[in-house]
């Protein structure tokens, strides 16, 4: 079986860690490097870092801040925000990143994935999808921050990206975002069990337990979350330690 994994996401603004609740009302949670540091010796099992104002202005700033993380942990990390081409992943991988997180520009341009998937093998992209569930029942997908609503549904564009070459689906749910009532368990089972991919549960972490409805109920192979890590509401040694006597298989 395989281990699950424990990833905390930092999202960076202005060269900062903030965290916000239903994708509002940031506020300041730390130096990225120095969480991603202490994340690493914990135990996470991997990073995930998220520009979530990115320009192209700012490209050199990310891959500055990309060497200087890469410098400080020994686990695989993702970073997104604004890619959009591949001359962008090349800047990241570069400078230390192990894999790339794209979201608003692939919806936009499919044919990214596809020129991603072939430089640069589909291990190494990882399709971030915002989605929302609307009056209807239905989940929609997001974009830009979750600022823009689309018509597409979740699983109709995760299967395409799939398809066009991405090796991971990090999903994250807009309604359950920064609450901390537990991960969208009926959209996340419903990807991960039509998806030859892994998927990465996202929003609404707040108890160990959440973490276990996730992997149990919704068929995640990693969960992450931000706010109960950078707050210190959940140590992830204690949360490693509670998941595995609970006979779920993680790395410790």
């Amino acid at each position: 079986m395989l281990t699950k994994r424990i990833i905390p996401c930092l999202d960076i603004k202005d060269g900062r860690t903030v965290k916000g609740t239903n994708f509002v009302d940031l506020r300041d949670a730390g130096d990225p490097v120095e969480l991603g540091a202490l994340y690493a010796k914990e135990g996470a099992d991997e990073l995930v870092f998220l520009d979530i104002t990115a320009t192209v202005e700012k490209r050199k700033t990310l891959s500055e801040l990309v060497n200087r993380i890469a410098h400080h942990v020994n686990i695989p990390f993702t970073v997104g925000g604004g890619i959009s081409s591949v001359d962008d992943v090349s800047v990241l991988l570069q400078n230390g990143a192990d894999k790339i997180s794209v979201n608003t520009a692939a919806f936009k341009r499919p044919e990214l994935i596809v020129e991603l998937e072939k430089e640069f093998g589909s291990q190494c992209v990882v399709l971030a999808i915002d989605t929302r569930q609307e009056e209807d029942g239905e989940w929609y997908v997001y974009l830009n921050g979750g600022r823009t609503k689309t018509d597409m549904k979740c699983l109709d564009w995760a299967k395409k990206g799939v398809d066009n070459g991405a090796g991971e689906i990090l999903l994250t749910s807009m309604n359950h975002d920064g609450t901390k009532q537990g991960f969208a368990l009926d959209i996340t089972r419903t990807l991960a069990t039509q998806l030859p991919v892994p998927v990465i549960a996202s929003g609404g972490g707040g108890t160990m337990d959440h973490f276990i409805d996730a992997f149990e109920k919704g068929m995640a192979d990693a969960a992450l979350a931000a706010s109960i890590f950078h707050f210190k509401e959940i140590a992830i040694p204690d949360l490693k330690a509670y998941l595995k006597d609970k006979n779920i298989e993680v790395r410790v």
